[in-house]
Parts: structure tokens; C-alpha cells; sequence
């Protein structure tokens, strides 16, 4: 078990909106047996919400809402977590976080074919740009459990998902990769 009682890792998928996130953890819970938490669908469910942003047509999330949903599952592990943000996640949580980023004109394309325009299309262009989501895995989570990863296409997704199987497989808890190093690597 790792060293908050975890027996399988947390996998945390970010990236702009139309970068792939929900496909991938689908992708992925299918070959692992994770649960898959949309985020966004459990805010919806479960009116974890401060109301609605007109401008953006989107649910206003109530981040502790969120977490104290969360919390439980969280300390069981075995979760890929779906969500265009990262920052209000405790850090504790994951054992992965991953950044999925799709060239700026396949973007373009994805969001528009949903129906995104105006400010809602340039902010999230934007983000994808300036590579916000990015810096902000940077900035909430260790170094070396971030990963980005390209996600323009069928084969980048086939590739994402079985690098991220391959690392689940491979996966070792903390406590137990920090007494290996402590008793000479044994």
C-alpha cells in the first residue's frame, strides 16, 4: 500500500476543453477497471454548483462541494478523474497528473463542431496557446507525476491510453518505492 493506504494509483486527466479528456479516461477505465469521475457530469448530478455562468454556459463549480464529494473514492484509489481543471484537486490525490494538449487548429475544429463561439471559442484557444493548463499542473503537483501528452489524433489516443495502462500496470506505491531506495534498492 502506498503511504496514504492506496492500494491502485489516482490518475488525473486535464487539458482544454476538445482535447481528448473524456474519451481517453473512457478509453482507459474500459482496458484498467478504474471509475471514471467526470467531473463535470458529477457537478451536474449532484448540483455541486453555485449556479450557472451565462456567458460561458457552464456550471459555476463549487470547488469544496467538489472535493468533499470526492473524498472518499479519492482515498480508495483506482480513479481516472476527467476535469479541464487541476489546481483545487488536493495534491494527495494522484499518482498522475496527466495534461492532454491538441494542436490549435484541430482544436479550433473540435470546439466549433461543438458549438463553442465567440468569447467561450477564444478563451479556450487561448488556454491552449499560452498553455495554461500546463503551468497549472506545474504549479499544484509534483514534477515527476506530470506528464503531457499529444492528443490530435486516433493513433495519439491509442498511444495516451496504452502509456497510461502501461504505467497503472507498472505502478508502484510511494511508501513502498521509498523503502526499496532506503534498504539499498532491494
Amino acid at each position: 500500500m502506498s503511504e496514504n493506504g492506496r492500494k491502485r494509483p489516482n490518475v488525473l486527466v486535464t487539458g482544454t476543453p476538445g482535447t481528448g479528456k473524456t474519451t481517453t479516461c473512457s478509453l482507459l477505465c474500459d482496458a484498467t477497471g478504474f471509475r471514471h469521475i467526470n467531473v463535470g457530469e458529477l457537478v451536474k448530478q449532484k448540483n455541486l454548483h453555485d449556479g450557472w455562468d451565462a456567458e460561458f454556459e457552464c456550471h459555476i463549480i463549487n470547488e469544496d462541494l467538489v472535493c468533499d464529494e470526492l473524498e472518499d473514492m479519492m482515498e480508495e484509489g483506482g480513479n481516472v478523474v476527467d476535469h479541464h481543471g487541476c489546481d483545487f484537486f488536493p495534491e494527495r490525490w494522484f499518482d498522475r497528473v496527466v495534461v492532454l494538449q491538441t494542436d490549435n487548429s484541430i482544436l479550433y475544429d473540435r470546439l466549433t463542431s461543438r458549438g463553442y463561439m465567440d468569447q467561450k471559442l477564444k478563451n479556450n484557444i487561448e488556454c491552449e496557446i499560452f498553455q495554461t493548463l500546463l503551468e497549472e499542473a506545474h504549479e499544484s503537483y509534483a514534477e515527476d507525476i506530470i506528464v503531457a501528452l499529444k492528443s490530435d489524433s486516433v493513433e495519439d489516443l491509442s498511444r495516451n491510453v496504452s502509456t497510461l495502462d502501461e504505467w497503472i500496470k507498472n505502478w508502484v506505491p510511494r511508501s513502498r518505492a521509498r523503502s526499496s531506495i532506503g534498504l539499498g534498492g532491494v
